[in-house]
């Protein structure tokens, strides 16, 4: 898979009492670039991407495509509604995002930022994730 979209098994040993962290980036539709990242985004993020496999931190990450490609279901009163995209009442959406294995919050945030250092302006989310590995 590309940079932008890998899972594959850590090269380090899980660390003692982690938790996972789903963070992503926030997007709004009407503002997406037509084009892809720049080559200089795209070689910084897969250095990063090879960091955080390697420190055995980064569990998957990969990018959202636009609404236009996606669908809305909904389930009011048992009767499902299926609307095909783009949804224009659609104000923030998931850009990429990166399952991470983290010690904390703390370390959590650390790595966001690095994201967020190799991407530019923008904002990023993180949150605990629950249930199975």
């Amino acid at each position: 898979m590309s940079e932008w979209g890998e899972s594959r098994p850590t090269e380090s040993k899980k660390r003692s009492t982690e938790m996972r962290y789903f963070g992503y980036t926030l997007a709004n539709e009407s503002t997406l670039p037509n084009e892809p990242p720049s080559q200089e985004v795209q070689e910084g993020m897969g250095k990063l991407v090879e960091e955080g496999f390697k420190a055995g931190v980064l569990v998957a990450t990969g990018g959202i495509a636009p609404t236009s490609e996606g669908a809305l279901i909904t389930l009011k009163e048992g009767e499902f509604t299926v609307v095909d995209g783009p949804f224009a009442e659609a104000k923030e959406l998931v850009g990429g995002w990166a399952l991470m294995e983290c010690r904390d919050l703390a370390e959590a945030v650390e790595w966001s930022k690095k994201y967020l250092s190799v991407l530019g302006d923008g904002e990023s989310r993180i949150r605990p994730v629950y249930g199975p590995e």
